[in-house]
């Protein structure tokens, strides 16, 4: 059996010193990138953590360097990508061109073989070579005041219980698997972090199978405060034997307009148990009136003609399909799950931004319109 391993800051290397002096609580940014994933952590001590650096080209590319600069943030001690898919990359080598990135971190070789991943493969390789470390399942990423697991990555899940975990898991009984194209989704690295009593969650893309292998038959992880959505909220991740067996307070579903925030993803978050709130990065044109979150909650909404245009669409009883014409299949993927800007820029383009004390409590904030709203601790 392969030692769990600490990875230290540098593996060796002194500690950077905090930007901006210290903060009192553990900030977090989710970045909206249209469907892919960036998120910014910024814990009390001032250490920095980036996960996933969203599409490739200059409209992530500045909604990243823009969230960076609301924060204080100069440089980032620690860079995770989950896995290998554009949504997830794409700025990568960009990125590190306009600031300076301590430590790389990833799950290690990808399982797909796409001939336009082979030029990212060696410059990545080139920018963090003596810097990059592969995650396992187990290790524990250091940084000060948090305490950070890896539970899933490569392929593979955690085997020992966290913290509060350990406890049968009754969603199991009645998981049903799907037919799954195995690719570098399955591979995601994904962590629980603690602050306190504070507690948070994100798993990349980890797909349907992968879930059940986490938390089935015993839920190794146990509860959790804030749940990022598997997948951005397609409906080939986030099933109850998660994110019922989490029950999280708070979710926050990093969609876009048509990317993500499918109706099954959705109806599972509104009937888990503990459930308070919903954020959402985009209003989903999938979820109509019945399924969104309510407009405070989310951060980037479409125009209103577009917004009229949808919920009209809704509302009109499809027409009769010719005879022999196929139809799609339930549950089928809507708008890609490998990246592929899709959707226009937008301009500004707003983010959701946490902070959690250490007491458990926390208050999560929309930039569109101010709204905040604060959870009191866990009894």
């Amino acid at each position: 059996m392969r030692p769990m391993i600490v990875l230290l800051v540098g593996l060796g290397v002194a500690v950077p010193a905090a930007q901006s002096g210290p903060a009192r609580t553990l900030d977090i940014y989710y970045v909206d990138t249209e469907g892919g994933q960036s998120t910014l952590f910024r814990s009390p001590s001032g250490e920095t953590l980036l996960v996933d650096t969203g599409n490739p080209g200059q409209r992530d590319l500045d909604r990243i360097l823009d969230v960076l600069k609301a924060a204080g943030v100069t440089r980032l001690d620690h860079l995770l990508t989950t896995h290998y898919h554009g949504d997830h990359y794409g700025s990568l080598l960009d990125l590190a061109k306009r600031i300076p990135v301590a430590r790389f971190y990833d799950h290690g070789e990808n399982i797909e073989k796409r001939e336009a991943f082979t030029a990212f493969k060696t410059a990545y390789e080139a920018i963090s070579r003596d810097k990059r470390t592969v995650v396992r399942p187990g290790d524990r990423m250091q940084m000060a005041g948090l305490d950070i697991r890896v539970v899933a990555s490569n392929g593979d899940v955690l085997k020992a219980n966290l913290p509060g975990g350990g406890i049968p898991n009754p969603a199991c009984g009645e998981f049903k698997p799907r037919q799954e194209v195995v690719d570098d989704n399955h591979q995601s690295a994904g962590f629980v972090m603690s602050y306190g009593r504070f507690r948070t969650i994100d798993l990349g893309d980890l797909m349907w199978s992968k879930e059940f292998d986490l938390m089935c038959p015993i839920n190794r992880i146990g509860t959790v405060d804030l749940y990022l959505t598997s997948h951005h909220g397609l409906a080939q991740s986030g099933g109850p034997v998660l994110v019922h067996a989490l029950a999280p307070r708070v979710a926050v579903m990093n969609n876009g307009p048509r990317k993500g925030g499918a109706v099954e993803a959705l109806q599972i978050l509104a009937t888990s148990p503990g459930l308070e709130d919903l954020w959402q990065l985009h209003w989903s044109q999938f979820g109509g009136l019945e399924h969104n979150a309510p407009g405070a909650f989310i951060a980037n909404m479409d125009d209103l003609e577009t917004t009229v245009g949808v919920l009209t669409a809704l509302a009109t009883p499809p027409a009769p399909a010719a005879p022999g014409a196929g139809q799609p299949a339930a549950g089928a993927r809507r708008g890609g799950g490998r990246g592929g800007a899709a959707a226009a820029a937008h301009t500004p383009a707003h983010w959701i931004k946490v902070s959690a004390r250490q007491d458990g409590s926390f208050t999560v904030t929309n930039t569109r319109n101010g709204f905040s709203k604060s959870y009191a601790a866990r009894k």
